[in-house]
């Protein structure tokens, strides 16, 4: 069964081995509600997980943990702590900056096959054609997660590796989903830049900020949060099914009935 989720903000936390978590409550919609907190969680991946984060995921109440890591990020980053009573649902999607060969040029090339791969705005245009190819070619996943979340699985933690591009689409879509401002879903976006949130990525010697600065600077796209990703994104919605309701019914399946019942689990009173 469904908790009754808290109807005041919460405190977000200090957690050691956890990045970018926060609720996501609180995030207005069009006709004057708001996004319950203790409903919906997002963050990075859980497999570094301490004991007193782990203590703190717990007491969540959590219902189901969505991870959309594919099989290489499990190799790289660890699968995830298990939360006693959680269910874990591994729904992969296409990472943005996905392929083997390009990240091990990104984690072991030099300056100059960086420069090749990803300099003169190469890196960002990678991001921005993924989010459009997420959008039109994950319907099938992200219409799994609406329905789940409709039914029986809140609350809900959502996380991919660094919690900001799959993650952060599959928020986008639950918001669009219930009606909050494209404005708000932005905003809570764009918090992934903050610098206690970011991934620690680290190249081949395993030193997380040990780049020079060239290097850095080109590498840096692939893990900001920019707000023309998402609109890429959004722009394809309505340029596809044109209009983010025919997105919703004919893209990922959704009725108005279903629609309806998750406005109902996520949303407050009003």
């Amino acid at each position: 069964m469904t908790q009754q989720s808290p109807q005041v903000p919460s405190t977000e936390p200090e957690l050691s081995g956890v990045r970018n978590f926060r609720d996501v409550g609180g995030l207005p919609t069009g006709d004057g509600r708001r996004v319950r907190y203790g409903a919906l969680y997002r963050s990075g991946h859980l497999a570094h997980a301490g004991v007193e984060d782990t203590a703190f995921l717990t007491g969540l109440g959590l219902h189901t943990i969505f991870d959309f890591r594919n099989s290489a990020d499990l190799r790289l980053d660890g699968t995830d702590v298990a939360l006693p009573g959680v269910r874990h649902v591994n729904i992969p999607l296409s990472d943005p900056a996905d392929g083997a060969e390009f990240w091990r040029l990104v984690r072991h090339g030099d300056l100059e096959q960086l420069r090749e791969l990803l300099g003169e705005g190469r890196a960002a245009a990678r991001m921005i054609r993924s989010y459009g190819a997420i959008v039109t070619e994950r319907t099938a996943e992200h219409g799994r997660l609406l329905h789940a979340l409709a039914e029986d699985s809140l609350p809900a933690l959502l996380h991919c590796a660094a919690g900001k591009d799959r993650a952060g689409l599959s928020v986008a879509v639950v918001l669009l989903a219930v009606g909050v401002e494209p404005e708000a879903i932005e905003a809570d976006y764009l918090k992934s830049n903050d610098p206690h949130r970011r991934y620690l990525f680290r190249r081949a010697d395993r030193t997380p900020a040990a780049l020079p600065e060239e290097a850095s600077a080109l590498i840096s796209p692939l893990f900001d949060a920019r707000a023309d990703y998402l609109a890429a994104a959004f722009e394809t919605i309505e340029g596809t099914w044109g209009s983010t309701d025919r997105y919703l019914s004919d893209g990922l399946g959704l009725t108005p009935g279903t629609r309806e019942r998750l406005r109902a689990r996520l949303l407050d009173e009003g």
